[in-house]
């Protein structure tokens, strides 16, 4: 119950802090924001790469395992 309270009160702050009658902290937060981007368009990328490739060697070793069965069976 706590974590939904804090959530909640991390979300308003958040929105109090990026309007003008707030904090006026919008520009310097899509600023923040714009110099993340390419940085965490990178890391998706490479984390898609890591994933794609143990999917292949998953794939590959079904298929291993599988041919070593109907070996077996014969």
């Amino acid at each position: 119950m706590f974590t939904i309270i804090f959530g909640i009160a991390c979300i308003v702050f958040t929105i109090f802090a990026c309007l003008p009658a707030g904090l006026n902290w919008g520009e310097n937060i899509m600023f923040v924001l714009k110099g993340i981007a390419p940085i965490l368009a990178a890391l998706v990328g490479l984390l898609a790469i890591l994933i794609g490739i143990a999917d292949v060697r998953d794939r590959n070793e079904a298929k291993r395992e599988e041919r070593e069965a109907m070996k077996n069976e014969e």
